[in-house]
């Protein structure tokens, strides 16, 4: 199959910029936290942001799913079912996000399915090469350009898009195949692909980088490498771990960041920024070097933080009355709950 020409959605300068965050070894890493203090960091220098998530499972939404699997379902403003993530997205960002922003599995099957039924694809063999990965192209292109912002209808300048599970997950291979095609649809200076890792700590304090090293050895896998490294990790990472991650995985040591347990979220935007990461960014999407402006993220940080520890001092209990019962089913409200 041959390469299709560059044609890609347009924005300011061209082409949209895309970057891509996927995980490894483990899930339930933060991913969603990771990108949207990514989009808080290029927003403060002036960009336009939009998020897409992606959900491997061959759910079409997670409407019908059980949240003690799955945890809470976002509802969005049209109405859509989603990921909490695109709620993570939405308050982190102030994005209004609508269904399409959630790619699943199950809408994608979904489409190219009724496509065949149609006749459209004029009596073709229908395979994961090139229909599968085509429709999941053709979708995230489209939907970078719905504009998002509250205060403004212009489209985006930069789209991020997390890939949900972990590398190596058999569901999400079409997924990565797809991104590796945009790449070159697009260009690979309009691209950038980010890898978030677990490096864990032993009883004596050493930190281990081999999960990261056989994480980014399955994303080669499928012609993927990253451009940069987010560790989690309980403590900032040593600069032993950070050399060897990155001369084991072939990444700059100045494009591995470490992200630490931290005690809000909110926090974790300004830490990401401390290291560097829009500067780093900026030069692998070629776009000019602006300095990030998080004062008011700052201020606002430190209101939720003071909240946090006033109520480990005074604990304040607020009932929630719901359907179901159990930790992550109404995170968001939770989360507006601390921010009021």
């Amino acid at each position: 199959m041959c390469i299709r020409d560059r044609v890609s959605t347009q924005s300011t300068w061209g082409f949209m910029k895309y970057i891509f965050l996927c995980g490894g070894t483990i899930s339930g890493l933060g991913k969603g936290i990771t990108i949207s203090s990514i989009g808080v960091i290029l927003k403060s220098c002036g960009w336009k942001i939009t998020n897409i998530k992606i959900d491997p499972y061959i759910n079409v939404d997670a409407g019908t799913m059980s949240p003690f699997e799955h945890g809470e379902v976002f509802v969005l403003n049209d109405g859509g079912e989603a990921d909490l993530d695109l709620g993570n997205y939405e308050r982190f960002l102030g994005e209004e996000l609508t269904s399409n922003h959630n790619i699943t599995t199950g809408k994608i099957y979904q489409q190219v399915i009724n496509n065949e039924r149609e006749g459209k694809y004029l009596g073709k063999t229908v395979q994961v090469v090139p229909h599968i990965t085509t429709a999941i192209i053709e979708w995230i292109q489209k939907t970078a350009t719905i504009p998002v912002q509250k205060d403004s209808s212009d489209p985006a300048e930069i789209c991020l898009v997390e890939v949900g599970g972990t590398v190596g997950d058999l569901e999400s291979g079409c997924y990565f195949e797809a991104i590796r095609q945009l790449i070159l649809n697009v260009g690979r200076e309009n691209c950038c692909l980010g890898f978030v890792s677990y490096i864990p700590t032993l009883k004596g304090g050493e930190q281990k980088t081999k999960p990261t090293q056989h994480g980014v050895k399955e994303l080669r896998v499928t012609g993927l490498s990253p451009d940069f490294i987010v560790c989690r990790c309980e403590k900032p990472i040593t600069k032993e771990a950070r050399s060897k991650v990155a001369l084991f995985t072939n990444v700059l040591p100045e494009c591995v960041f470490d992200a630490p347990d931290l005690e809000h979220t909110f926090e974790v935007p300004i830490y990401l920024a401390s290291q560097g990461i829009a500067e780093k960014i900026s030069k692998r999407l070629e776009l000019s070097i602006k300095n990030p402006d998080l004062k008011r993220w700052e201020k606002m940080t430190g209101h939720a933080l003071n909240i946090e520890r006033s109520f480990k001092s005074s604990p304040l209990k607020i009932a929630f009355v719901g359907k179901y019962t159990g930790c992550l089913l109404y995170t968001s409200r939770a989360h507006e709950t601390r921010e009021d």
